[in-house]
């Protein structure tokens, strides 16, 4: 219904024609912005739902004074690899869990994962690659966002958190208790909860329509063929470089699984064409101007920074191996 509306928006009422690079992007634009502000809605509701039954505090509790040997990372990245979102599409339950208090490594570990896999880019690496390389994909996603979400853990990056993030939390650590001990009725508590999610809205909105309005710009007009002439094999630096020219780009892993096959088709190595699909899903400007609601710039730049250096070694792993 959303991509029907914005066909009926962009060529019906705005008459720009379907496959032009200005209809593209504008059809990107909308498309894009309702479907990411309407997830946002729901997802912040069902979290607030959650926050406000959920023992969310003995969860924090226990995740924060007990040794699970890594298994509460295993457990976010394979809930990111479940979960069928993009990078954007994901910030929203990103926010529902630093909302509640959970350990920031382990959110980290979820956000990354949560793009990179999904059973629609299954399907189409399956259908596309083949069993070997899907398997290779899946699992080293999966490991990216364990490895990863460990890594920047140990860098202690709640304090780069920002301040409308630690007010709700804050705000949802108060509200929980007090329901808890008046066993407030849901219907009492359902207009707060609406309340508090378009809150969550209202705050992003601005970033959703400028994070976006950037992938709209690059989706519709960056050159065909420009990235297959800097990513061939000839070029030593062709995985990092690629992994550089990807994170301005934003598309869903079904999306960009059939241009990975044209780079592949081309002559571009599977592994350096599957860095630079890791960071488009994974790393975007449009994620990036999101996430400046949540986190401030230096925790943005240690988070990409990281994030994209692991995504390099992969690809220069694939390029071994596959």
């Amino acid at each position: 219904m959303i991509q029907k509306f914005a066909d009926w928006l962009v060529n019906g009422i705005f008459g720009l024609e379907a496959k032009s690079h200005l209809g593209e992007a504008v059809n990107f634009f909308f498309y894009d912005t309702v479907k990411i502000i309407l997830l946002l809605f729901l997802i912040s509701v069902v979290m607030g739902v959650v926050n406000a039954y959920f023992p969310i505090g003995r969860l924090r509790h226990y995740l924060t004074t007990r040794r699970l040997y890594g298994l509460e990372y295993v457990f976010a990245a394979l809930f990111g690899a479940i979960t069928p979102f993009c990078s954007c599409s994901s910030i929203p339950l990103f926010i529902g869990f630093v909302k509640g208090g959970i350990p920031l490594g382990v959110t980290l570990s979820f956000l990354i994962t949560s793009p990179l896999v999904n059973e629609v880019a299954v399907a189409m690496f399956l259908g596309t690659f083949g069993v070997k390389i899907t398997v290779v994909y899946v699992v080293s996603g999966i490991l990216l966002g364990i490895i990863g979400g460990i890594v920047l853990n140990r860098f202690r990056l709640e304090r780069y958190l920002s301040d409308w993030v630690k007010s709700i939390q804050q705000n949802s650590e108060t509200e929980s208790e007090s329901w808890e001990n008046t066993g407030t009725p849901f219907m009492k508590r359902l207009p707060v909860i609406l309340r508090d999610a378009w809150g969550i809205v209202r705050g992003v909105l601005l970033y959703v329509i400028i994070g976006i309005g950037i992938g709209a710009a690059m989706h519709g007009f960056v050159p065909e063929g420009f990235f297959e002439t800097y990513m061939s094999k000839e070029h030593w630096y062709a995985v990092s470089l690629s992994v550089i020219l990807a994170v301005p780009m934003y598309a869903n892993a079904a999306g960009i699984v059939p241009v990975i096959q044209v780079f592949v088709a081309k002559g571009i190595p599977v592994g350096t064409a599957i860095a630079f699909m890791m960071a488009v899903v994974g790393l975007s400007l449009p994620e990036a101007t999101l996430l400046k609601k949540v986190m401030t710039w230096r925790l943005i730049g240690i988070f990409f920074g990281t994030v994209a250096a692991f995504i390099i070694l992969s690809g220069f792993i694939f390029n071994m191996i596959l």
